[in-house]
């Protein structure tokens, strides 16, 4: 098991909603391994982000096991070991870009002067180093999602699970994000798992999973 970094074996989590119990993510059993990747496809409301949450540690299964068995318990997943990009805006409004990027290198105790240098080259690395002094107010939803991965990347994390990152992006710059992304991740054995509505992006993934109304097929 010392190359499955998460798995899922028959999991499920039920909300609670208004007008009663919402099933969002019903008996789903998968693995990741090291040096996966792995689009996640499927229409909205299917139970894509649910599963992801699931696998990062960042939700709690109703039914079934969620565990990482390369990566310890769930208390000891962040800030170096999994990393997590949002679908909806996730940077810290108060900091600028480079702060935001530099953040869970601090959070993890590393030096603040190679936290500093690491996001500027990461800056450089994805076109961004023009709105590093800039607010998350001050820039667009597209350089947002971008600054998102590259906080993703800085710890060098086994595993990213990216929710919709290229959702505002055109196919070039989505092109040129998962480039980088690859680039950086070669030889690192590290897992790659992004939901995705865009056929473009999900061809770039060697795996492909498929959800239907909470069902992992």
């Amino acid at each position: 098991m010392a190359d499955v970094l998460a798995e899922a074996i028959d999991a499920g989590r039920v909300f609670d909603g208004v007008g009663g119990r919402v099933t969002a993510l019903q008996h789903a059993t998968c693995r990741i391994e090291r040096g996966d990747r792995i689009a996640v496809v499927g229409p909205s409301g299917s139970g894509k982000s649910t599963l992801l949450h699931l696998l990062a540690g960042l939700d709690s299964s109703t039914s079934g096991v969620i565990r990482w068995p390369a990566l310890g318990d769930e208390s000891s997943l962040r800030p170096s070991k999994v990393a997590f990009v949002f679908q909806s805006e996730s940077l810290v409004s108060s900091l600028t870009v480079l702060e935001n990027i530099e953040v869970p290198r601090l959070l993890a105790g590393n030096d603040a002067d190679e936290a500093r240098r690491d996001a500027i080259a990461m800056l450089e690395a994805l076109h961004l180093t023009a709105i590093a002094d800039k607010l998350p107010e001050e820039i667009s939803g597209g350089q947002a999602q971008r600054v998102a991965v590259a906080r993703s990347l800085i710890t060098n994390p086994d595993l990213i699970l990216a929710d919709e990152p290229t959702g505002q992006l055109d196919h070039a710059t989505a092109a040129h994000l998962l480039d980088r992304i690859d680039l950086h991740l070669q030889g690192t054995g590290a897992a790659l798992i992004i939901a995705t509505h865009d056929p473009f992006v999900a061809d770039r993934m060697k795996i492909r999973w498929r959800m239907d109304h909470g069902v992992l097929q």
